[in-house]
């Protein structure tokens, strides 16, 4: 149920059955050449609303921006501070406790966005003790990523713009990619990007990692469907214990 199409009355006669409020967080960022800059945002939302059918849950309206310091110097990125994410991720967590919801699930389709999120859970933890919140970023995915994956990652942990995330857009969303622009970029990334603040702009010119010429619908379907049933599961546990202590 979409939270922002609700109104206060049916939000308080349901709270109390509809214990779950769902938040798909994402950003505004370069996805090169093929895909649009809210290509998180669309992920989050579509990973959200497939979520929230499986444990009847409030998709809350989605929060568009996150930490992109990496990508904030090509055309068209939107950067907003860890600092920021976690102050408002805070308030809305605890402005949903105060309300009654049990637990709170934020779907993330960004990254950069992991570190702001990590914290927020601990910080929820403290501030709300009987609010569960939980922070997912395709949990459950890489085994099935890496046996769908045709190309060789460019990096253990990114994947941005290439085979699959393109994947994932053309099974969500694909009016939103146009592969005729798809392209291979292999870029050089160096070790330290794991140790030390780099701008991907230091060893790319297109902010693509990888061939999204290789991406497939088939490829996005089965990741998302692994994706959302972990989610679906782990949930559904917190609900238990819940309601049984």
């Amino acid at each position: 149920m979409q939270f922002a199409y609700t109104n206060s009355e049916i939000v308080r006669q349901l709270i109390k059955e509809k214990s779950i409020a769902i938040l798909p967080i994402g950003a505004i960022e370069a996805h090169g050449p093929h895909l649009p800059l809210g290509t998180d945002n669309i992920l989050a939302e579509a990973l959200a609303n497939r979520l929230a059918q499986q444990v009847d849950a409030f998709v809350l309206p989605t929060l568009p921006y996150g930490q992109v310091w990496s990508l904030r110097h090509f055309a068209g990125s939107i950067n907003v501070s860890n600092d920021s994410l976690i102050n408002l991720l805070c308030d809305i967590g605890q402005s949903l406790s105060e309300q009654g919801f049990k637990i709170f699930v934020i779907v993330n389709g960004h990254l950069g966005n992991q570190m702001a999120l990590k914290e927020v859970t601990r910080k929820l933890y403290d501030l709300c003790p009987e609010l569960k919140t939980f922070a997912f970023f395709y949990p459950g995915t890489g085994k099935i990523i890496e046996e769908l994956r045709e190309s060789q990652a460019v990096h253990h942990t990114f994947f941005h713009a290439d085979e699959i995330e393109t994947s994932l857009m053309l099974y969500v969303a694909e009016d939103r990619v146009d592969m005729n622009k798809a392209i291979k970029n292999i870029p050089n990334v160096p070790e330290e990007v794991d140790y030390t603040p780099m701008s991907w702009e230091q060893f790319t010119d297109v902010p693509v990692l990888g061939d999204a010429t290789l991406a497939a619908k088939e490829k996005g379907k089965r990741i998302i469907e692994v994706a959302v049933e972990k989610m679906a599961n782990l949930i559904r546990q917190a609900e238990k214990e819940r309601t049984q202590s």
